[in-house]
């Protein structure tokens, strides 16, 4: 397993996994979104890739009933493993083997949707006294190049309290996502948080920094779970506990991520991220490459 070392900030990433994956119906009635292949490598172990270089040696999955598959993705298939080493597939052999040798999985049940605030807090009797901080990383959110984590675990290291990923969105695409209220620090791309502000119009975003799906929470985050009430939509708002925090003092910050990025979480953008990655792989990308000229040019049937 990759370890935490003493360097690290957290030991313990919580992947929010309980939805019912309603944008990809009718596939989701049997199949997990998390396991829907992104080229040939599930969503979900993406993310628990970017966790274990990050430093995570474990990960609390949040499901919900009927989703076992999602857990069990990550434990070891002896028969399977047997009838390729058998045959001397070598390669497949390590390709199967990879997910459950990134870090220890644990799971925690989400019985009912309510919020991701409230999926993050089933995680809580999954921690030790020593996890001071989590990663959250929510599995629609493909955050490329993949290090943002190591990056703002460096920032928790030097400024305490809680770090989050932001990305910078021109101002009249704002609308749709949460926004912070920052002011700079000696690292341009490290800002202090003062407030967030859900969806607001263009000419009332109080910054062009939204909000993007990995968190770096102090351990301090559980006992503001506790002490919100439900927010928008009538669900319990994992910012709605930060923001408490900022009010009582924690010190928030984010890393402005300057990569790119690709929303899984509905079809159009599970496309666009089966596609970006398919072209850089060097068995499908060539032919892929060639295709898509043709298709795009319209000379492909």
């Amino acid at each position: 397993m990759t370890g935490a070392t003493s360097e690290t900030t957290f030991r313990t990433a919580i992947v929010p996994a309980a939805g019912l994956g309603t944008r990809f119906l009718p596939t989701t009635k049997a199949v997990p979104k998390e396991l829907l292949p992104v080229v040939d490598t599930p969503g979900i172990e993406l993310v628990a890739d970017e966790a274990a270089q990050a430093g995570a040696s474990r990960m609390v999955i949040v499901t919900s009933p009927g989703k076992e598959a999602v857990a069990d993705y990550f434990r070891d298939s002896p028969e399977l493993e047997h009838a390729l080493e058998s045959k001397g597939k070598t390669e497949l052999l390590a390709r199967i083997r990879r997910a459950p040798g990134l870090l220890d999985v644990e799971t925690a049940l989400q019985e009912q949707a309510l919020g991701l605030g409230h999926a993050v807090a089933q995680a809580e009797p999954n921690l030790t006294d020593d996890d001071a901080a989590v990663a959250v990383l929510l599995p629609d959110d493909l955050v490329l190049p993949t290090g943002v984590l190591s990056k703002m675990a460096e920032v928790r290291a030097r400024h305490g309290g809680s770090v989050l990923c932001a990305f910078d969105i021109p101002k009249d695409r704002i609308s749709p996502y949460g926004v912070f209220d920052v002011s700079d620090t000696d690292d341009g791309d490290v800002k202090r948080v003062h407030g967030m502000v859900e969806k607001p119009a263009p000419d009332e975003a109080p910054s062009t920094y939204a909000a993007a799906g990995r968190y770096l929470l102090d351990r301090a985050v559980f006992d503001a779970l506790k002490r919100i009430g439900p927010g928008s939509g009538g669900e319990l708002q994992l910012t709605d506990a930060v923001a408490l925090l900022i009010s009582e003092g924690h010190p928030v910050h984010v890393v402005v991520h300057r990569g790119g990025r690709h929303d899984l979480g509905n079809p159009g953008g599970f496309l666009r991220a089966a596609v970006d990655f398919a072209l850089d792989d060097p068995e499908y990308g060539p032919a892929l490459r060639e295709w898509l000229t043709d298709r795009i040019g319209g000379t492909a049937d």
